[in-house]
């Protein structure tokens, strides 16, 4: 554009391009489908929280998978972020939102976050084998030769490896084979999943002691394979948690446990001298 020229003038009133919802004052669209005709009681919700995060609508084996995940990471008994869920409840009874807020905002590398650590591991191993060129493996003993350079190369670096190990599941989470297993069965099952067990077949070798592959690490690798973005796998361990959060505050409306605790903690807390500086 040269000098003297007039300059475009701004679009009034602004757009605000959106491939999710809009509305009017008849309808209401989602995902260009009218959500009362097209959308309301003939799609779940595991299907739409899929349709509208990849912007496409996924096969039924893919929300049978999706869901399985989504039910194996929903609750895991007194974890803290139930506790903290709780005590928050029993603090401000009247905000459920900020009860359902504290127990989501405690999902991180220790709880929930494991999903999303364990999926970018494994993209990153096999991100780098495409950029060498080279072809993915195609048995399980070159999957157990990948895995194995990739621990070996954690090791070195003194990185943990997430998705191995659980503080109650010692022997093996019940949650791992059932996911595997549908996965095979809807014709889902991919390179992160195939990698994954890789790592859990040469693990004890490379690093010298047994950890099982655990159920949040596996629901990671599955989601991978789904195609789901890797930057939103903690967001979709944290959509099945808030059922779970859901159902701990329900329960402690008709069997609140949260007084017990505090009471506990408050009346057994000991004044300990604090270091100097």
């Amino acid at each position: 554009m040269t000098a003297g020229q007039p300059q475009p003038q701004p679009e009034y009133p602004p757009r605000y391009p959106t491939g999710l919802g809009t509305s009017d004052a008849a309808t209401i669209s989602l995902l260009g489908q009218n959500l009362a005709e097209d959308l309301m009681g003939k799609v779940g919700f595991g299907e739409l929280a899929f349709w509208l995060a990849t912007q496409r609508r996924p096969t039924a084996g893919e929300v049978r998978l999706f869901e399985t995940v989504l039910v194996a990471l929903a609750d895991h008994g007194f974890t803290p972020t139930a506790i903290a869920a709780r005590m928050t409840l029993y603090s401000a009874p009247e905000s459920v939102q900020g009860a359902l807020a504290a127990g989501l905002l405690g999902g991180g590398s220790r709880f929930l976050g494991v999903t999303e650590d364990t999926g970018r591991f494994l993209a990153e191993v096999l991100a780098a084998v495409n950029a060498a060129g080279e072809p993915l493996p195609a048995t399980e003993a070159e999957w157990d030769a990948l895995a194995r350079e990739a621990l070996t190369e954690r090791k070195a670096a003194k990185q943990l490896v997430p998705g191995l190990g659980h503080p109650v599941h010692k022997e093996g989470d019940p949650r791992t084979p059932v996911i595997i297993r549908i996965a095979h069965e809807e014709g889902v099952h991919g390179p992160h999943l195939a990698l994954f067990e890789a790592v859990g077949r040469t693990a004890p070798d490379v690093l010298g002691r047994a950890l099982p592959l655990n159920g949040a690490g596996v629901c990671g690798a599955a989601l991978a394979d789904l195609g789901l973005p890797l930057e939103l796998l903690r967001g979709f361990a944290l959509l099945a948690r808030t059922a779970g959060l859901l159902g701990h505050l329900a329960e402690e409306l008709r069997r609140p446990i949260a007084p017990d605790v505090y009471r506990s903690v408050d009346r057994n807390a000991h004044y300990v001298p604090g270091a100097a500086p």
